[in-house]
């Protein structure tokens, strides 16, 4: 037996005797608990990385360990001088640009009043022609020129549109610019507690590169395992009840929001019903968010505690739990 199977079944162990004891001492104050699985866990929270979208230096964090930050708030800043640069250079050009587009449009109406011109001279040639009072000559030297100045009005037309997709072009360039260095201004994603912070004023980071680690206090859970015989039997959304070894004669309510569809702690196969009964499956137990946002300045994680669940779905919960429970 090698090193990490052997440690894997002292955890076992370990985990079966604690809950086992546990059991016990409620058995021996409040009697039997039926229909209820006792497991021993530690309160988690939802871990957030704050990363960085773009390469750069970090020139200020505005947070340490411990603060509690709003959602949009500034975490930590970036160095945005080559990014400004570059979107000053691009509003030159985009403004630029702008002047092309009316000296294109003044280009338009300037071809446009030459062709009108040129299609009534050729009009009146016309009628000068079939009356006899001109040449078959001068009739086509005014076609040629209503047909130069036709083309003209396209030419000028065409060159007027390219004009404003330039324009186009540079106005998403400017935007992408302004994009980015508002990118340099890192923000909390949502309301949190800075759980670590990850870099420091100076140090350059790659795309992706973490700037602080946060934990939401209003998502808080405990993590537990319960053997087959009880995760075979629990409903998601059954309720369960948490006691704190900080803080035991406090119960805090829950309810149970996810259960493993893969166990742990078994072979590869299971073939025997001997085997069968060592699976382990994980269990979620959610406490409610509205119960935490009463008390989110005190909620810590890493706290260990063991979870009561109602696996029966008839609430008998023993009167200490009952009479203890937090709202």
């Amino acid at each position: 037996m090698n090193w990490n199977k052997r440690s894997v079944m002292i955890g076992a162990v370990i985990i079966v005797a604690v809950a086992g004891i546990t059991v016990w001492q409620w058995s021996v104050r409040n009697g039997p608990l039926t229909g209820i699985a006792v497991a021993n866990g530690r309160i988690e929270a939802e871990e957030i990385d704050v990363a960085t979208k773009l390469p750069g230096r970090v020139v200020e964090i505005f947070s340490e360990e411990g603060d509690f930050v709003e959602q949009e708030s500034v975490l930590a800043r970036l160095d945005a001088s080559e990014l400004t640069a570059a979107f000053a250079r691009a509003e030159a050009e985009r403004r630029r640009a702008d002047q092309a587009v009316m000296q294109a449009e003044a280009q338009v109406t300037l071809r446009d009043s030459q062709c009108a011109l040129a299609t009534k001279e050729y009009e009146r040639t016309e009628k000068l022609f079939e009356s006899g009072h001109s040449t078959a000559e001068r009739l086509d030297i005014r076609r040629t020129e209503k047909e130069v100045a036709e083309a003209a009005c396209v030419a000028a037309r065409a060159e007027l549109g390219n004009t404003r997709e330039l324009v186009a072009s540079m106005a998403a360039e400017a935007q992408r610019l302004e994009t980015q260095i508002e990118e340099t201004r890192i923000k909390a994603p949502r309301t949190a507690r800075v759980l670590y912070r990850l870099a420091e004023p100076g140090e350059v980071l790659p795309a992706g590169g973490r700037i602080v680690t946060l934990i939401d206090p209003t998502d808080v859970f405990m993590t537990v395992f319960l053997p087959t015989s009880e995760a075979g039997r629990l409903a998601i959304g059954a309720d369960a009840r948490i006691v704190l070894d900080a803080v035991p004669e406090i119960a805090i309510p829950a309810r149970v929001s996810f259960v493993a569809s893969r166990a742990q702690f078994t072979p590869r196969q299971v073939e025997t019903e001997d085997e069968r009964a060592k699976l382990m499956f994980r269990v979620k137990l959610k406490i409610d968010p509205a119960l935490l946002e009463q008390y989110k300045e005190r909620v810590k994680t890493g706290l260990p505690g063991v979870a009561y669940i109602d696996v029966a779905g008839e609430r008998n919960w023993p009167a200490a739990l009952e009479e203890n429970l937090i709202n």
